[in-house]
């Protein structure tokens, strides 16, 4: 799974000008499922997110996770994470998952976030949507977790 994380001071989701999810200060987390990925991988990608140490202590220092700081996560599915640029100027989705399991494996981790974290909002799989955030820092970090 590829995911890419930004502390924000705020962010939200719309479709259609309606608002489906928003958070204050916490973490836009845009994730994608790439063919072959697994639960654990979800499971590790999860755990690692809550517990990865990018908000500031109180000597400025990357030191809290959003956990420590009862932080917001708004999960958006993005599958265009997965492009591959190697050839041509067109990006190609192949690595993507197919889209039932690319559903599948957002709803799993957004459940299990959910049973993790008080705070969590979403956007909606497959949908055109408009994402705004003010990026806090910036601090912009990608992860990839790679199966076992």
């Amino acid at each position: 799974m590829i995911s890419v994380l930004q502390r924000v001071a705020e962010a939200r989701v719309d479709i259609d000008g309606q608002t489906v999810g928003a958070i204050g200060a916490g973490l836009l987390v845009l994730l994608c499922a790439e063919r072959g990925d697994t639960e654990a991988q979800a499971d590790k990608l999860l755990a690692k997110i809550l517990k990865l140490r990018i908000f500031s202590d109180d000597d400025r220092k990357m030191n809290r996770s959003v956990q420590d700081v009862n932080g917001g996560l708004l999960i958006v599915s993005q599958f265009t994470l997965a492009a591959d640029t190697s050839s041509g100027n067109r990006p190609g989705f192949a690595n993507a998952a197919p889209p039932d399991e690319g559903r599948r494996l957002y709803a799993l981790f957004v459940e299990k976030a959910r049973a993790a974290h008080p705070l969590v909002q979403t956007g909606q799989f497959a949908a055109d949507m408009q994402v705004h955030l003010v990026n806090d820092g910036p601090v912009t970090i990608p992860m990839r977790m790679a199966p076992d």
